[in-house]
């Protein structure tokens, strides 16, 4: 089932077939931001430990008169957070996606409010993302939307 999410696109609920166009729009996003590194493999992981009915999962498609299935230009990958001040649910994206050729069309932002139109029928009081710092397009859409930084993730090379 497609709804439409902006003149000119689609959304599209993604379904459990769905894990390895989930996986390789992981690969692309950290490939993108990561070009050194050249192994991703891990990402099928983290796609079949976390994706279930429980983390959402939609695409976003040029919007064209046809019963096939498009190929996405986008996606949005969302779970399940705990706040570890209060204790309480959070909605957490894990995964924000949008073609290069298809950026500064509005469609980021689109899928963002997906995101907090979905968090708030499930009575959630909060949606959090982990960003890259490297990411500076996406600190800038984030910070757009009202995002603001709460902690710092801090690593150190061993």
């Amino acid at each position: 089932m497609s709804e439409e999410l902006l003149p000119g696109y689609q959304l599209r609920v993604g379904l459990g077939c769905d894990r390895a166009l989930l996986v390789k729009f992981m690969q692309v996003t950290y490939q993108e931001i990561f070009p050194a590194v050249n192994d991703f493999a891990h990402l099928a992981d983290t796609v079949r430990r976390y994706f279930s009915p429980e983390t959402p999962l939609w695409f976003v498609e040029p919007n064209i008169d046809t019963e096939q299935r498009l190929t996405p230009i986008g996606c949005l990958w969302m779970g399940n957070g705990i706040d570890q001040i209060v204790g309480s649910r959070y909605t957490h994206i894990f995964l924000l996606y949008v073609a290069p050729e298809h950026r500064r069309k509005g469609i980021g932002s689109a899928l963002m409010n997906q995101a907090q139109i979905w968090a708030k029928k499930r009575g959630d009081r909060q949606i959090g993302l982990h960003v890259f710092q490297e990411n500076q397009p996406a600190l800038n859409l984030y910070r757009s939307l009202g995002y603001q930084t709460q902690s710092l993730l801090m690593v150190k090379p061993l």
